[in-house]
C-alpha cells in the first residue's frame, strides 16, 4: 500500500505544484490602488537544463501619497532573494502569491527585487499557462511564455491587474546560453557575449499590458523586410522560426506582410511604430504578446483570393490594435479585445475572399452560437469569469450586425475612429460603454436597445409575419422594445426597413425573406 500512495500523493502534488490554477483581474487591491508602476526592468537568466529563472525586477513607480507597503505579486513557488530601495535591503513578506515590501524612509521611487526558482510548467498553453520548455527537431531547447489565463505574476514580480500599465514601458534584459536567441517586446537596444552566454537587451518605451510582456528562446531562422505604414513610416518586419523550417520564413514573412496591411486598411496605422512588427514560433498555439506575437500553427496557409490566409497568425496580429492599443481595465468588458479582433479576421474574408465569403463566415459562425452567457460580464470579474468562446464569436458578430445596422460608409470609419482616439487608446484604457457611447455620438443614431439586447443578455428577437391583403405582409420582431433597420428580400428587390414590436407592412407578391445575409442574431 506504501508505495502506490506515495506514488499518487506525488502525482498529485506535481499536478498542484505544476498547475496552480492562478487567475487575475476582479477588483483593485486596496493597497495596490495606491500606487501606479510608470516602468519595469526585468533582468533575467534563462536556464534551461534545470527549467529556471534567476534575476530580478526594477520597479518604478509613482504614489500621491507616502507608502507603507509596496504590494507586488509573485507566486509563491520563487523564491525572493532579497529587496532593495535605495540601495538598502528592506524587509519583506512572500506568500499566498503576494509580495508585502516595507519601505525604507526615503524619498525614492524603484524598488528592485531579486528572485528565481523553476518555473511552473504550462498544461494547456495558451489557456492554461506558463512556461513550455521544449526540444525542437534538431534537439535544441526551446522555450515559450504563456500568462493572458494567469498574468505576469508567474514570471516576474509586478503590479498583476490590466488595469496598470506603466506608462512608460519596459526594459528586459534577457541572458541566455549560446548560441541561443531570445526574442521579447519593443526594440533589440543592445547584444552582449560572454565565453559561454549571451545577453540581449529588448526595450519599449510604449505603455504594455503585463501579460503581454513576453520573451522566446531558441535557435532559430530570421526573415525580415522593411514595412511600409500608412501613416507613411517604415517598420521593421521581422519572423523567426526553428531551424528546421527555416524553408518556410519568407512565406510566413509576405503571409505576415499581407495581414499587416489588411488590419491597417479597417483598423488603422499599426500602433507601435518605433518598435516592431515581429512573430516568433513558439511551442503552443499563439497569443498576442505586445510587438512578439507567439506563432505556433505549423504553418497552415490556405487560399484567400490572391493571397493566403493563416487564420491564427491574422486573429493575434489583429490584437496589436485592439488588446494592446485598445485595452480594458476590466476583463468584464474583454470582448472588446477579443470580439473585435475576431471580427478583423472576418474582414480578411471580406477583402481578400470578397463578399460571397464574408457572408459565409458569418453565417457559419452564427449557425453555432449557443447564446448561453452574456458578452459583457458583471463588473470587477477575473480572467477566468469573463474569459468564454461567445466573447469571441458573439462579439464578433456584433460587430458585424452593427455594420449591417450601420452601413459601410458610418461603420467603417467609425471602427477606425474608436481605434485612433486618444480617449481610448495606450494608457487610456476602455469599458464597454466606452465603445457603446462613441459608436452613438459616432453615427448620430439610438443604438442603446441594440447593445443592451446583445451584450448584456442573451436573449434573441422572433420574427412574427402576416399576411394583409394579396401582397402585403405584417412583419415584426417580438422580444425587443426598439427598432433596428433590417433587409427584406420583396418580389421587387432588396429593402431596407425598421423592424421592432410594432408590425412594419411590406409589399411582396411572394414571400418576403427577412435577413436573407444573415447580418442581424434573430430566431428565424
Amino acid at each position: 500500500m506504501k508505495k502506490p500512495a506515495f506514488l499518487l500523493l506525488f502525482t498529485l502534488f506535481t499536478h498542484f505544484t505544476i498547475a496552480q490554477g492562478w487567475d487575475w483581474g476582479g477588483p483593485i487591491d486596496p493597497l495596490q490602488a495606491k500606487y501606479k508602476v510608470t516602468h519595469y526592468r526585468l533582468e533575467l537568466e534563462l536556464l534551461p537544463e534545470t527549467q529556471s529563472i534567476e534575476g530580478s525586477n526594477t520597479i518604478t513607480f509613482s504614489a500621491k501619497e507616502k507608502l507603507d507597503t509596496i504590494r507586488l505579486n509573485l507566486i509563491d513557488e520563487y523564491q525572493v532573494d532579497k529587496v532593495l530601495m535605495d540601495g538598502k535591503e528592506v524587509k519583506f513578506s512572500h506568500q499566498d502569491d503576494i509580495l508585502d515590501i516595507l519601505p525604507v524612509d526615503c524619498t525614492c521611487d524603484q524598488v528592485k527585487v531579486f528572485y528565481g526558482g523553476k518555473t511552473p510548467i504550462a498544461q494547456n498553453p495558451p489557456w492554461e499557462g506558463g512556461f513550455t520548455w521544449e526540444k525542437d527537431q534538431l534537439d535544441n531547447h526551446w522555450m515559450g511564455l504563456s500568462a493572458q489565463a494567469e498574468g505576469s505574476k508567474i514570471f516576474m514580480p509586478a503590479w498583476d491587474h490590466p488595469s496598470n500599465e506603466p506608462e512608460n514601458g519596459i526594459d528586459i534584459i534577457l541572458t541566455a546560453p549560446k548560441p541561443y536567441f531570445v526574442a521579447s517586446n519593443g526594440r533589440l537596444i543592445d547584444t552582449k557575449e560572454s565565453d559561454d552566454k549571451i545577453t540581449y537587451h529588448w526595450s519599449t518605451d510604449y505603455p504594455i499590458n503585463v501579460y503581454n510582456v513576453n520573451f522566446t528562446m531558441g535557435i532559430f531562422q530570421e526573415a525580415k523586410l522593411a514595412f511600409q505604414s500608412v501613416s507613411g513610416k517604415t517598420i521593421p518586419m521581422h519572423v523567426w522560426v526553428l531551424q528546421e523550417n527555416r524553408a518556410k520564413a519568407e512565406a510566413l514573412l509576405q503571409v505576415l506582410k499581407v495581414n499587416a496591411e489588411t488590419h491597417e486598411k479597417y483598423f488603422g496605422e499599426f500602433p507601435f511604430p518605433d518598435d516592431k512588427i515581429a512573430i516568433v514560433e513558439t511551442p503552443y498555439l499563439g497569443m498576442e504578446h505586445q510587438t512578439i506575437n507567439a506563432y505556433g500553427n505549423n504553418f497552415q496557409f490556405v487560399p484567400m483570393g490572391k493571397t493566403q490566409y493563416d487564420w491564427l497568425l491574422h486573429h493575434e496580429l489583429g490584437h496589436e490594435w485592439f488588446g494592446n492599443k485598445v485595452t480594458v481595465a476590466d476583463f468584464a468588458d474583454l470582448w472588446i479585445q477579443e470580439g473585435i479582433t475576431a471580427y478583423g479576421d472576418w474582414l480578411f474574408y471580406w477583402e481578400h475572399g470578397g463578399p460571397e465569403a464574408y457572408f459565409a463566415k458569418a453565417k457559419a459562425e452564427a449557425k453555432h452560437l449557443p447564446h448561453a452567457l452574456p458578452v459583457v460580464s458583471p463588473p470587477n470579474s477575473t480572467e477566468e469569469e469573463a474569459y468564454h468562446g461567445e466573447i469571441y464569436s458573439k462579439g464578433a458578430m456584433v460587430m458585424h450586425s452593427l455594420r449591417g445596422i450601420l452601413g459601410d460608409e458610418i461603420f467603417f470609419p467609425m471602427l477606425k475612429a474608436f481605434a485612433s482616439d486618444d480617449r481610448f487608446t495606450y494608457l487610456n484604457l476602455v469599458s464597454t460603454q466606452d465603445f457603446t457611447d462613441f459608436a452613438q455620438s459616432y453615427s448620430g443614431q439610438n443604438l442603446q436597445g441594440f447593445f443592451d439586447l446583445y451584450l448584456y443578455t442573451v436573449d434573441l428577437p422572433t420574427i412574427k409575419m402576416s399576411k394583409k391583403g394579396k401582397s402585403g405582409y405584417a412583419i415584426s420582431l417580438q422580444g425587443i422594445d426598439f427598432t433596428m433597420p433590417v433587409e427584406i428580400q420583396t418580389s421587387e428587390g432588396l429593402i431596407k426597413v425598421p423592424l421592432g414590436p410594432k408590425a412594419t407592412e411590406v409589399t411582396s407578391t411572394t414571400p418576403p425573406i427577412v435577413d436573407p445575409k444573415g447580418w442581424i442574431m434573430m430566431e428565424k
